[in-house]
């Protein structure tokens, strides 16, 4: 499929997506919201895909926000049916049950941390910043970025990231548990492909049933969790891909997962 605003590989059962405006710091408008969707509804149903990298084109962006030509012509109807339309976004992603990484290349901020802040992991360069600078702009976040930045940092320093709308620089996202890891920016890109890599090779029910324990567990009470691991720990012990682990394991071998 071809895409104006995103650019989309696949190879070596990794699919990275690439938000391909640099002329407008690749801000998310109305077009690239839908083909984020599309691309991401693709990858997903696509059995040759285990791991999704999401990064942005040009190196001084990954996302720098929503596109705000749009948003200041917007009346409140609208801008309630464009806040939902970000938010359903966000929770697909979320939702998607292979790993989805962010390559964090640059300036992260509004719609583009609401972005990252939707994929499991995050890995970010050192000179990239990250911020929901929404309220200079006389709003607020609209994709769901106060409600996972508090759920990742604390109801404190979501508070004082969205009421200052100060960015921070990329370890010090790392030192709030908002990063996972931070690479200079000339090794970001291979370490994304290479975490992308490692997590491809592993077996795609036990991946599922991680996501799914982990994401939806920590939303509800402990005994609704453990009810839920127990359910996907037993789906992961139908497959052949256990009797492949465990036998290498033992045999020990590195194990070849078939994705059964």
């Amino acid at each position: 499929m071809e895409y104006e605003s995103l650019l989309v590989d696949t190879s070596n059962q990794v699919t990275t997506i690439t938000v391909n405006r640099p002329a407008k710091l690749n801000a998310l408008n109305h077009q690239t919201i839908g083909e984020l969707r599309q691309a991401f509804e693709q990858a997903g149903h696509d059995e040759a895909v285990r791991a999704i990298i999401v990064t942005g084109a040009g190196d001084k962006a990954f996302v720098a926000g929503a596109d705000i030509t749009e948003i200041r012509d917007q009346s409140p109807v609208q801008a309630r049916a464009f806040s939902r339309r970000g938010q359903q976004l966000m929770l697909e992603i979320q939702q998607t049950e292979k790993p989805v990484i962010a390559a964090i290349n640059g300036f992260c901020l509004g719609g583009g941390m609401e972005l990252a802040l939707a994929c499991h992991l995050r890995l970010a360069a050192e000179s990239a910043r990250l911020g929901l600078p929404e309220i200079n702009l006389g709003i607020m976040p609209g994709f769901g970025g106060t409600q996972r930045l508090a759920r990742l940092a604390g109801t404190t320093r979501a508070l004082e990231m969205t009421l200052t709308g100060d960015p921070i620089p990329a370890q010090r996202a790392a030192d709030l548990g908002i990063v996972n890891q931070v690479f200079p920016v000339s090794e970001l890109a291979g370490a994304a492909r290479a975490l992308a890599g490692r997590l491809a090779a592993c077996a795609p029910e036990a991946l599922r049933g991680i996501l799914q324990a982990v994401l939806r567990g920590s939303e509800t009470d402990l005994q609704t969790g453990l009810e839920l691991e127990t359910a996907r720990f037993a789906l992961c012990c139908a497959t052949e891909d256990m009797k492949e682990g465990t036998a290498a394991f033992l045999e020990k071998r590195k194990p070849s997962f078939g994705g059964s």
